[in-house]
């Protein structure tokens, strides 16, 4: 279906995921500049008065932005929201983004008509992640405006589920906004995105490199390094299954390819669950995507990449029909 604004300003229909620890607003700006939609986790800003800086932050710089570039102003931007007993934040922080009406957000771990209701109360719409179908039609019974399909292969937690069987399984029943997450880091997989009846393709581990991403410059050249093979999916770090780069379990002493399982009910993100080492500062999230990340790049870059790549697609999919 046609998108409705304010999506109707991005240049390229893509959605740049929330990235717990990395994004925060200088990587947001740089993606709403470059016309794609840029999201931060609410828990990135400490303390969590930080939230309210950075709200007047990125809403002052892309006012600015738009005044100066009538002609191409910024995209929106989306604040995630985890939505988990385990924090004790949520409803303050859900204030704050009405404070600053923000366009978007993006919930996960769990879906709370509350939140959605307070999102729609300053006209804001919500996002929900979800790994299959039965937490999908849960998440729109309960107000979600549209769904983000986690599918095999995506960066952090992520499902197990193909995106063709998740994506046919939601488009049987559901024709609102829909963003597809799982491997996408390629023009071409955009395009393969939209052809599978998704709105916006959900990219996450290609802005680790970027020079605007909060992240550690070893993490960046690890991202650069690896490919869909040094991807290990476990659960040993948050109670979650989850992707992480293999180069970083190593680094933290501990083998790959026999991690023990955690316990669920213990789930605490960013513990490090029953390790020392911590989930998303010592042990890196990544999805399968990352082996056509080849540099450390800025978001604007990358963005004049993926849309090369996305008009190519274009071309050399009529030239086969």
């Amino acid at each position: 279906m046609p998108l409705q604004a304010p999506f109707d300003r991005l240049r390229l229909p893509i959605i740049g995921s929330p990235l717990f620890i990395i994004s925060g607003p200088e990587l947001v700006i740089a993606q709403c500049k470059a016309g794609i939609v840029g999201s931060f986790p609410a828990l990135n800003a400490r303390p969590s008065g930080m939230l309210d800086e950075w709200l007047h932050q990125i809403t002052e710089e892309l006012a600015a932005h738009n005044r100066d570039n009538p002609d191409r102003p910024a995209a929106p931007y989306a604040v995630n929201q985890i939505v988990h007993r385990t924090n004790n934040r949520l409803e303050e922080d859900v204030e704050v983004c009405g404070k600053w009406q923000v366009p978007m957000m993006i919930t996960s771990l769990g879906a709370r008509e509350e939140i959605f209701n307070a999102a729609h109360s300053w006209g804001g719409i919500v996002l929900h992640d979800v790994i299959n179908d039965r937490f999908a039609r849960k998440a729109i019974e309960k107000g979600a405006d549209g769904l983000i399909p986690v599918a095999a292969g995506a960066g952090g937690h992520a499902g197990v589920q193909s995106p063709f069987a998740l994506m046919q399984e939601i488009r049987s029943w559901f024709d609102g906004l829909v963003a597809l997450s799982g491997a996408i880091s390629h023009g071409r997989s955009v395009l393969a995105a939209q052809a599978m009846g998704a709105d916006f393709a959900y990219i996450g581990s290609p802005w680790i490199a970027t020079k605007e991403a909060n992240a550690d410059e070893a993490y960046k050249q690890e991202i650069v390094a690896s490919n869909a093979a040094d991807i290990i999916y476990s659960n040993l770090f948050t109670g979650v299954h989850g992707n992480y780069l293999r180069g970083s379990i190593v680094k933290a002493g501990l083998d790959p390819d026999n991690l023990p399982e955690s316990d669920p009910s213990a789930m605490n993100f960013g513990s490090g669950g029953n390790t020392k080492a911590k989930a998303w500062k010592d042990i890196w999230g990544s999805g399968q995507g990352v082996g056509m990340v080849d540099a450390v790049d800025s978001v604007a870059d990358r963005v004049d990449r993926l849309e090369r790549e996305y008009i190519q697609a274009q071309k050399d999919l009529a030239a086969r029909v």
